[in-house]
């Protein structure tokens, strides 16, 4: 119950963090975004036991710090290889998530599976042909990304095919809604600035990072 109330508040903190975004007033919320993930943190923290508990904990403080990171990105480029270092474990963590969690269930759809996978690659592809030509010394770094974050929903993917429902699709999701933040990111650094791109980024990336959480709490859900 109590972490309930918690994800309720991380809701509406970020409806107000989103609304300063929208209206232009991102001096006041560039003060409140280190305050979003710990709603988050807090809930999971006072959830009851589970197998996974401790990894997806470190999954969002890592992402924490990667939010607090990325807030003087534009001060240096070693501030936005810090935070995609923090974001880059923080996703290796939530494939470490997935995998613990997959070997609880077993229902498999292999034609789906493999639709997923080519459309996953199709992605890859695409989002590296379009950003490799402006990356400069940045192409290392952003390949291993994005292969880290196409490895991860590939796991979400695997996972929706084998957990229970509701849980598998707040998941799935929620890291289809997670690799769209990040390439909407990309696209507005590397490709094209992009209108409203903040507000776009935290929505997906709040939205994303709140279906993750609440799939895992209901999949680890005591009978």
């Amino acid at each position: 119950m109590k972490s309930n109330i918690i994800v309720k508040s991380f809701i509406g903190f970020s409806l107000v963090y989103l609304l300063l975004i929208l209206l232009g007033q991102e001096d006041y919320a560039w003060f409140l975004k280190p305050f979003l993930l710990p709603f988050l943190l807090l809930a999971v923290y006072t959830h009851e036991r589970f197998v996974t508990k401790k990894i997806l904990l470190i999954a969002l403080t890592l992402s924490w710090i990667g939010d607090i990171i990325l807030m003087f990105a534009d001060q240096g480029k070693l501030y936005f290889i810090a935070g995609l270092l923090a974001f880059l474990l923080s996703h290796i963590f939530y494939i470490l998530l997935f995998s613990k969690q997959l070997k609880i269930y077993l229902k498999k759809s292999k034609i789906i599976y493999w639709v997923g996978v080519t459309a996953i690659a199709f992605y890859l592809i695409v989002l590296l042909l379009l950003l490799l030509p402006s990356l400069g010394d940045l192409k290392i770094p952003v390949f291993i990304y994005a292969l880290t974050i196409s490895i991860m929903l590939l796991f979400a993917l695997k996972g929706f095919l084998n957990w229970q429902k509701p849980a598998n699709i707040y998941i799935l999701i929620g890291a289809i809604i997670f690799v769209a933040s990040d390439s909407i990111l990309s696209f507005d650094k590397f490709y094209a600035p992009l209108q409203y791109s903040s507000f776009l980024i935290m929505t997906t990336y709040l939205i994303a990072q709140y279906l993750i959480v609440v799939g895992i709490l209901k999949l680890n859900q005591k009978k």
